[in-house]
């Protein structure tokens, strides 16, 4: 993996308070793929799950439908067949953006200042600690 600094994605898996319990960093060029096949061992049970088009694969849904979630993730705009969701439960997604927005608050985070990646899924998962959890 890089180093933890700007060229990093967080994943996040949240409850639906919007409160991260499952948290991931890749490299940036890395695909959301490899983010979603790392969260996917550890995925509470859940009836829905809720993820932005990056995670849009038939390998990723198929997974959910087989542990008894439903996805709830629009399609890709290169995708040939068009795929059904929930638009409406889908708008409750705003949750997750918000818990991102809120640990961007914290300056270490927003600015990702810390170039280890062991240093900076600390400085977050104390920011999630604190804001979320305490």
């Amino acid at each position: 993996m890089t180093k933890g600094g700007m060229n990093t994605k967080l994943h996040a898996v949240t409850d639906t308070s919007g409160r991260p319990i499952r948290l991931f960093i890749t490299a940036g060029q890395v695909s959301d793929y490899t983010g979603a096949a790392a969260l996917m061992n550890n995925l509470p049970e859940a009836d829905w799950l809720l993820a932005d088009r990056g995670y849009d694969a038939d390998w990723f849904r198929e997974t959910l439908v087989d542990k008894g979630t439903t996805p709830c993730i629009p399609g890709r705009k290169s995708r040939k067949k068009t795929v059904k969701y929930d638009k409406r439960r889908y708008k409750r997604r705003n949750r997750i953006e918000r818990m991102f927005g809120r640990l961007k608050d914290w300056r270490r985070v927003a600015t990702r200042y810390d170039r280890s990646p062991t240093v900076f899924v600390s400085a977050i998962a104390l920011a999630t600690t604190v804001i979320f959890w305490l």
